[in-house]
């Protein structure tokens, strides 16, 4: 009987008791806690950068294509224009972007308006809440900033 005893008391110590798993449980949360506000500020963060970014590329190929055209696409024509011929553009050298004009980071499209309202023409997302002005992650990013 002692025998029986001895072993189920070895396979007992070899384990975690409730107590301490909560424990370790605990200590993991209060890490999360601390941790996930800065991450999360972070990625918000490289969000705005990266349509800062792509502002800055579109903005360079609307150049090349003004260089090469004579003028900006319009409004109507839009960003489709660095991809595509507009119908009669004799003087169209592009394609302007090396694949279709990317989304935002949020999953809008990329406002074009020429002639612009703010600066020889308007480039802009509506930053995180799709809606036009905000402040921190949800401001408008744009070319005339």
């Amino acid at each position: 009987m002692e025998y029986c005893y001895k072993n189920s008391r070895k396979s007992l110590s070899r384990g975690f008791t409730l107590l301490e798993l909560l424990v370790v449980m605990v200590i993991i949360g209060l890490l999360a806690a601390y941790v996930g506000p800065r991450y999360f500020s972070q990625v918000g963060k490289s969000e705005v950068k990266m349509a800062q970014a792509q502002i800055d590329s579109l903005e360079k190929a609307l150049h090349q294509y003004r260089l090469d055209v004579g003028s900006y696409p319009t409004t109507e024509q839009g960003l489709n224009a660095l991809m595509a011929r507009p119908g009669n553009e004799p003087k169209w050298q592009g394609p302007y972007l090396g694949k279709t004009p990317p989304p935002d980071p949020w999953g809008q499209p990329y406002q074009y308006k020429y002639p612009g309202e703010r600066a020889e023409f308007d480039l802009f997302s509506l930053g995180k809440d799709g809606q036009p002005g905000g402040t921190g992650e949800a401001a408008d990013i744009t070319n005339w900033n």
